[in-house]
């Protein structure tokens, strides 16, 4: 029976959905993707095959997140076949780069979170298993799963105090929407306990699945030929800057008494801001160059600033680089992954807002791989000092590769967490093989 509860939420999906199409529309100006297979954010998809096990993975990180993990049920499941459910362009465009030669990957988007459009799309899948990333709790999509007997198990799931809060104030309709989830796999205690409050069922620590993922080895040759192209001077890259945080690095930078050789490689977290970042440039007078411009010469040492406008590319500036701030965490955005940084290498720096990701931003601050700075004059102050101190640096860049390796087994958790959910199924096996 549906609540009253989420019959009003699902109402208030309609009265909003002229305003979500239009600010789809556009967004379309300048990142086409949000234009296009605008049918499936309608629940309108192909039939799936017999055997199916979907994944949803909302953008780039939780897509990347996901990797180990689906080509881990590739393998554990050889007659199944994966649907990677995105919300956003990018998460599509990294997915369909890290499974485009994957015949057994799918891809569609997640449809608006209506009662009608998520049961319309589940009945066409008909998946044996849901599986949500980190922070992807739909109530009518949960619901339906429910309705049609489809196990929901979410997974690398974090939740901040933020979150909680904000979930407490809806406290009727996301209780009663966790009472649905058949698994929860937390990246951390704090989390677990975080989605006990909220479901008061109980939660398996796993750790984060983006600990298992490997830097792809071409993107570590990618990060090689730029340093190569870069030449011997010190190069700082910020990684997934947001609005407003490039004002105060750039400002901050043009104070800092950095080695003038130095390169600083700046890389938005959002596409659709490649050219609201250069106009910034261009205000301060930086000689700056594209990276879609960087071609295989050397690079100018009249450049001194490098915009990162191209997508997939994460791993090889971090290989570039020697150090690397990490965005979202100057201004209360609650931070981005700093994985992937350490897995390549590098020592991270953070700014005070890392609450998506305070467990490990605080085990990697306590094992010296990350250095918490207050604002963007320290950030460049201390990348000024661990420039003078190189014994330093290269020991905290061979103690980051040390710290992922350590991390490591996730995946493995997981795996064996959802093979119990598919494996109780066994008890009715027409369910894992038939449609509705």
């Amino acid at each position: 029976m549906t609540s009253l509860t989420l019959r009003v939420y699902s109402a208030l999906w309609w009265a909003l959905l002229p305003f979500i199409l239009m600010r789809l529309w556009w967004r379309g100006r300048h990142e086409s993707g949000y234009r296009r297979h605008i049918v499936e954010r309608f629940g309108f998809v192909q039939a799936g095959p017999s055997s199916l096990i979907w994944v949803h993975a909302v953008s780039v990180g939780e897509t990347r997140a996901a990797e180990p993990l689906i080509r881990a049920l590739l393998r554990q499941y050889p007659t199944h076949q994966i649907l990677l459910t995105h919300m956003t362009p990018t998460g599509r465009a990294t997915g369909a780069a890290l499974f485009g030669k994957e015949v057994r990957v799918m891809q569609s988007y997640l449809p608006y979170d209506t009662l009608s459009m998520t049961r319309r799309f589940i009945r066409a899948i008909h998946p044996s298993l849901c599986i949500l990333m980190e922070t992807e709790v739909w109530p009518a999509l949960i619901h339906n799963c429910h309705q049609q007997a489809v196990p929901v198990a979410l997974v690398n799931a974090r939740l901040s105090e933020k979150s909680l809060r904000s979930a407490q104030r809806l406290s009727t309709l996301f209780t009663d929407t966790a009472k649905k989830i058949r698994l929860f796999a937390a990246q951390t205690q704090a989390d677990a306990e975080r989605l006990r409050q909220i479901s008061g069922a109980p939660v398996a620590v796993t750790g984060s699945l983006k600990f298992d993922i490997a830097p792809p080895v071409a993107m570590l040759a990618l990060g090689a030929q730029w340093r190569r192209q870069f030449g011997p001077r010190p190069v700082l890259l910020c990684a997934s800057t947001r609005e407003g945080e490039e004002t105060l690095l750039l400002d901050a930078y043009m104070r800092a008494t950095l080695p003038q050789e130095t390169l600083l490689i700046i890389v938005p977290r959002h596409p659709q801001r490649f050219s609201a970042v250069a106009q910034l440039l261009e205000q301060r007078g930086l000689h700056y160059l594209r990276r879609s411009q960087l071609g295989q010469d050397a690079l100018s040492p009249h450049v001194h600033t490098l915009l990162g406008d191209s997508l997939g590319e994460m791993f090889a500036f971090h290989a570039a680089c020697d150090m690397a701030f990490i965005g979202g965490s100057l201004l209360p955005h609650g931070g981005q992954n700093l994985i992937e940084a350490l897995a390549c290498g590098k020592p991270v720096f953070v700014g005070p807002h890392t609450y998506n990701f305070a467990q490990i931003t605080q085990d990697a601050v306590t094992a010296g791989v990350a250095v918490r700075v207050t604002d963007a004059d320290a950030l460049f102050d201390q990348w000024l000092e661990w420039l003078i101190d190189t014994r330093r640096l290269q020991q905290a860049s061979a103690d980051a590769a040390e710290f992922t390796k350590a991390h490591h087994g996730a995946t493995e958790k997981t795996v064996r967490l959802l093979s119990e959910v598919l494996n109780q199924l066994q008890v009715n096996p027409e369910r894992l093989s038939s449609k509705a």
